[in-house]
């Protein structure tokens, strides 16, 4: 099977990798329409022509796939590289079976997102009660997370519990992951509160730092639907790596360049 194959596959199976294809050599030392498939979580196959081109092509994947997940041209000392990028829609992981939850859900899978939902407490975590969710876990945080295959850098955690064995059980995992978002709901108090807590069970001023809260953007929300948007909208602003202000007070592009 050709390697355009095989990326194709990838792409059908909800996978996530990246295609590089020489497409410039400038500089003769590289032959146009060489590729090499570097899946997220398997082993590359092909070869750009030298070691130097092919860890560059390794670089570059990481960054597209992980970061952006576009697809872009990019030059290595004058070879043109293509890379051609392909992943599943990122994951939000939703600590506690609310109401704040189902909205949050919602909003999530209407921008595209894939929410789940945890909670060990069985009478509230049922699929009943989160329709939109990709999946409902009645389980302590540790125990879903291993069921879901672990935290990566596309998975972002949402803690909404209010019950504080469950929040610090949920921030203990997330702050232990490379989750790029770890936000969490409560008051100013609350937050205060589940500071103590976690300093005082070993985590540090550095790893508390990463919590986003109180969670969402400050856009005077009211009620689950409008708090669900407000998170999500801090979500996507963070993915993007944008920091959520108003675009009339802005500059620069709107929209980046593809």
């Amino acid at each position: 099977m050709s390697l355009q194959s095989e990326f194709a596959r990838l792409s059908r199976e909800g996978g996530r990798g990246a295609l590089v294809t020489v497409v410039r050599a400038d500089d003769g030392g590289a032959e146009i329409g060489a590729r090499i498939l570097l899946p997220a979580d398997g082993e590359s196959q092909g070869t750009l022509g030298s070691s130097d081109l092919d860890d560059a092509a390794r670089r570059y994947a990481d960054e597209l796939m992980w970061g952006s997940e576009r697809s872009e041209l990019r030059d290595e000392n004058g070879v043109g590289m293509f890379v051609d990028v392909v992943a599943p829609p990122p994951r939000i992981v939703i600590f506690g079976a609310v109401d704040f939850a189902a909205a949050l859900c919602r909003t999530a899978r209407v921008t595209g997102w894939r929410p789940y939902v945890v909670d060990p407490r069985s009478r509230f975590a049922t699929p009943e009660r989160f329709p939109e969710a990709e999946e409902v876990i009645a389980g302590w945080p540790a125990d879903a997370i291993a069921h879901l295959g672990g935290i990566d850098r596309a998975t972002y955690l949402v803690v909404l519990t209010h019950d504080p064995k469950l929040d610090d059980a949920a921030l203990t995992v997330a702050l232990d992951s490379e989750a790029p978002y770890i936000g969490a709901m409560g008051s100013r108090r609350a937050q205060a509160k589940r500071r103590e807590r976690l300093l005082a069970a070993g985590i540090n001023e550095d790893q508390l730092e990463r919590i986003s809260a109180p969670i969402g953007l400050d856009i005077g929300a009211l009620g689950s639907e409008e708090t669900a948007l407000s998170i999500m909208a801090e979500v996507v602003a963070i993915r993007n790596g944008r920091s959520g202000g108003r675009l009339a007070d802005a500059s620069g592009r709107i929209h980046e360049a593809v």
